[in-house]
């Protein structure tokens, strides 16, 4: 008999409140690591912070002492780890230098629940770029201007790190950012509610200042030498162009998210 499997089946287990709850505030969360960057973290008290870790092979340092003495007045948990789980928590055995940090990044978010607070938006999507450097800019000039969010994949561009968050000046701690997996697919579905996704061409014959923007509007800026990528050049509604003069082609990526910051 045809369908006697699905007879059978037992109906999937929603997750439990508790556990989603859970992976919410843990989506949230960015471990940095290296005795500098964490240092930093923990003197700001702007950064929230959920937990400290520290390898039980550290030999006595004043820095060390320092950290601990930070998390015990800002009432922050410090985890002693061995060398392997340690580098398993940092992700990177040959830089950590014995030390991680947990920070809790409050406007980290996936798109579904910007959607439920953003009826209008205007997004800066990162289609490939792979310099933090770059990557702190942006964030830093779209945190100062009229950006709601940046889309960020997480494969195939910078991620957040020391140097990001160095670049950006602070400002990653206030700027909301959309984590996504599938960059192409994400744009399709806010495509789909409504918006319209412009990329960037020196070619583009339509003038940035002059365009008429949506309530919902997108931007992809693409790859730092090859630009945006073609499935991603086909969602786009429209190229948009930045004029230029004196025979000048393009621009770094960070100074055109700043120009769109400011529109």
């Amino acid at each position: 008999m045809h369908g006697t499997g699905s007879l059978n089946r037992l109906p999937m287990k929603a997750d439990s409140p508790e556990y989603l709850a859970k992976k919410a505030f843990f989506d949230k969360v960015l471990t940095i690591y290296g005795r500098n960057a964490v240092m930093e973290a923990l003197e700001d008290k702007a950064v929230s912070v959920h937990k400290l870790h520290l390898s039980k092979s550290n030999k006595d340092a004043t820095v060390l002492e320092q950290m601990k003495s930070l998390a015990k007045k800002r009432k922050i948990e410090v985890k002693y780890h061995d060398k392997q789980s340690l580098s398993r928590i940092s992700k990177n055995a040959k830089q950590d230098q014995g030390v991680a940090l947990d920070l809790v990044l409050e406007h980290f978010g996936d798109e579904e629940s910007f959607k439920q607070v953003h009826k209008s938006y205007r997004i800066v999507a990162l289609d490939g770029v792979t310099n933090p450097q770059n990557l702190g800019m942006i964030i830093r000039s779209c945190a100062a201007g009229n950006i709601d969010a940046i889309l960020l994949p997480t494969k195939g561009a910078a991620q957040i790190s020391p140097l990001v968050i160095k670049a950006s000046a602070g400002t990653l701690f206030k700027m909301p950012i959309i984590k996504t997996t599938n960059l192409k697919k994400t744009l399709a579905s806010f495509k789909k509610e409504g918006a319209e996704v412009y990329t960037l061409s020196s070619h583009a014959k339509s003038n940035y200042k002059e365009q008429h923007y949506n309530s919902k509007t997108i931007f992809v800026l693409g790859n730092e030498s090859e630009g945006v990528s073609r499935e991603i050049e086909a969602l786009s509604t429209q190229s948009i162009a930045i004029p230029m003069q004196r025979g000048v082609e393009s621009l770094n990526v960070a100074v055109t998210a700043s120009l769109l910051a400011f529109l």
